[in-house]
């Protein structure tokens, strides 16, 4: 088995933390993980991607070649199409709804949203809706995990287990209300 992801979004959305509790668990599952990661500006609102590989096997390289992702998985529609090249054919794209318009030329949200759906792959998540529900508007990246995690060879057990550990200094509140937006962004 193995899955590769191509993560993507702007800085301050969370997509390293996405990475970190998508591999975390994965690694709790005893599955074989290699991540990549490259910081746009490195800085808020500047492009975040990262590369994220998993297998139960060896993993010979860090990086998913174009046309072999299985998963996109975007905290922001734009970032998602941006990627779109990578997805292989039978692929999943799942991205937040809400744009991060952070461009003076920033495409019209309609013609994002033609475009995610004519891929026939498009998972689209009001993540920042689920995450008010949670109690935490934070929380939308894990919403987000949630819905990627219905397609993931990772078990829902191991990613809440990761949670956990990742959101452990916060707190009991603060770990309870990303496992919630995680089940809730599971549907």
């Amino acid at each position: 088995m193995k899955y590769d992801i191509i993560l993507a979004g702007v800085g301050g959305q969370g997509v390293l933390s996405v990475a970190a509790g998508i591999a975390t668990g994965a690694m709790l599952q005893g599955l074989q993980v290699r991540q990549s990661e490259v910081h746009g500006m490195a800085q808020r609102g500047g492009a975040v991607m990262s590369h994220l590989r998993i297998s139960d096997t060896e993993i010979p390289g860090d990086l998913v070649g174009e046309g072999s992702a299985d998963m996109i998985l975007s905290m922001e529609p734009l970032e998602a199409l941006r990627y779109l090249a990578y997805l292989k054919p039978d692929g999943k794209l799942v991205t937040a709804s809400d744009p991060f318009i952070n461009i003076p030329n920033y495409p019209d949200e309609e013609l994002i949203k033609s475009k995610v759906d004519a891929t026939g792959a498009g998972v689209v998540v009001d993540a920042k809706a689920i995450a008010k529900e949670s109690g935490n508007l934070r929380a939308a990246n894990m919403a987000m995990v949630g819905a990627a995690s219905t397609f993931l060879p990772v078990e829902q057990k191991n990613i809440e287990k990761a949670i956990e550990n990742m959101f452990a200094s916060k707190g009991d509140t603060i770990i309870e209300q990303n496992i919630k937006a995680f089940r809730a962004g599971r549907g």
